[in-house]
């Protein structure tokens, strides 16, 4: 018998112990905010159930758990989330996963890979957005931005791609007290039906996207 045969038999519990230290260690060292193995790429798109006041009318209106999403930006070698918030912005992702309901998320990627050229098209058009005010109205303009909107028009100006379907707002299911009490706060008696929308569900379920991340 081998000297770590005898101390193994003799002294099980150290070796426990110092297993169990390893497996700590080594969770302590993976970043935060999403896991060792996702190495994320300009152009990932990112899914998260949002916490703010009218998630859950989203929700409900989209039959959809995500009501709320953004474009992953390589910047400085760190990645952050370009955002339709209060305003277009970049947040750190570990800070926009904190905001998440449970801190889930998804995050997509566009099946054909991108080429560099492409990479960066999104990124110059991106910058055309920055610090638009946020768009409590939905509407399809450049003026204001909302979530799902901001991240469809940079891949469809930057590099011609559409992902998902736009719909009007009266193809969404408005029946709802959450989504009534929504609309006629934002509009009172003037709901824009025929308005084009693209919602965080329509891109979620394109065709064109795969799923790399989720947690």
């Amino acid at each position: 018998m081998n000297k770590a045969n005898r101390f193994s038999r003799l002294h099980p519990v150290p070796l426990v112990a110092y297993f169990l230290l390893i497996v700590i260690v080594g969770l302590l060292v993976i970043p935060k905010g999403h896991s060792s193995q996702y190495a994320p790429q300009q152009g990932d798109i990112i899914f998260q159930t949002s916490r703010s006041s009218q998630s859950v009318a989203i929700q409900q209106a989209t039959s959809s758990a995500y009501s709320h999403m953004g474009i992953i930006m390589i910047k400085n070698n760190k990645p952050y989330v370009l955002e339709a918030s209060s305003t277009v912005k970049y947040t750190a992702i570990g800070d926009w996963i904190k905001r998440g309901a449970g801190g889930k998320y998804v995050i997509k990627r566009v099946k054909t890979p991108l080429t560099s050229e492409q990479k960066n098209s999104l990124v110059t058009e991106a910058q055309r957005y920055i610090n638009k005010p946020y768009d409590l109205s939905f509407e399809w303009s450049d003026n204001r931005q909302y979530c799902s909107e901001l991240v469809w028009k940079i891949y469809a100006n930057a590099i011609n791609m559409k992902i998902g379907q736009l719909q009007q707002l009266k193809e969404f299911n408005l029946t709802s007290p959450a989504v009534k009490a929504k609309l006629a706060e934002r509009y009172g008696s003037n709901i824009p039906l025929n308005e084009s929308v693209i919602s965080p569900k329509a891109m979620f379920d394109s065709p064109l996207l795969i799923t790399v991340e989720q947690q």
